[in-house]
């Protein structure tokens, strides 16, 4: 009997040890017939979204103001050849000026001297909408000899040989001749002018020439 007690006490404490040691064999886990189910895969940092790569909403970008056109001040009217070429602050460019005034035998063009398309616009504030009308732009040696041999007083050097010189008579709106070139003489030495002025009034030759030569007067 005794002895029956002590292997229950004995069976009892082995019990309890199996339950609360840390020691104790973990039971298995029975596996079943399928795969074991995966693990989330964790997101690796190259791959993570920051809100600073989020792009943000595009800022309203106000619409651009059309530039205005400048203001017409004149029409610059090659008597030649009746082209017509618009005149205002910014056009016509210098090298367009120097193509309308072309020598118109051969053709050929020189570079004008800056100041006498400056001229001309500040004539045209005083005469607006008028037309200029370009009686002389260059002139070859051909051209130069030729008006000679007809009669025409031209200077064997001339200015407008040099693409320094241009003969013109302003037409406002109304009118058919023209200002009288006595009148644009004088504007054109109000306006400071410091180069040449030749004034012509006959019937056939009704224009004022200006060149950035010396200054000097003639006609009239």
């Amino acid at each position: 009997m005794i002895r029956y007690r002590l292997a229950a006490a004995l069976c009892a404490s082995l019990a309890a040890a199996c339950v609360s040691s840390p020691s104790g064999v973990d039971a298995r886990v029975p596996r079943g017939n399928g795969l074991a189910a995966k693990k989330s895969t964790p997101v690796s940092a190259s791959m993570a979204v920051t809100s600073a790569e989020v792009p943000a909403p595009l800022a309203a970008v106000p619409e651009a103001v059309p530039e205005a056109a400048p203001l017409l001040l004149a029409t610059l009217v090659q008597t030649h050849t009746d082209e017509r070429v618009p005149l205002d602050d910014r056009s016509p460019t210098q090298e367009r000026f120097s193509l309308l005034l072309a020598d118109r035998i051969t053709g050929e063009r020189h570079a004008f001297d800056p100041k006498l398309l400056d001229l001309l616009r500040a004539l045209a504030r005083r005469h607006r909408a008028a037309r200029i009308e370009l009686v002389s732009g260059y002139r070859s040696a051909k051209l130069n000899e030729m008006m000679r041999k007809k009669g025409h007083h031209v200077a064997s050097h001339s200015q407008h040989s040099l693409g320094h010189a241009v003969d013109f008579r302003i037409v406002p709106g109304g009118d058919t001749r023209g200002l009288d070139p006595r009148v644009l003489e004088k504007e054109i030495r109000d306006l400071g002018w410091e180069g040449g002025v030749g004034v012509y009034t006959l019937a056939s030759d009704w224009f004022v020439h200006a060149d950035v030569g010396r200054n000097r007067r003639w006609g009239g």
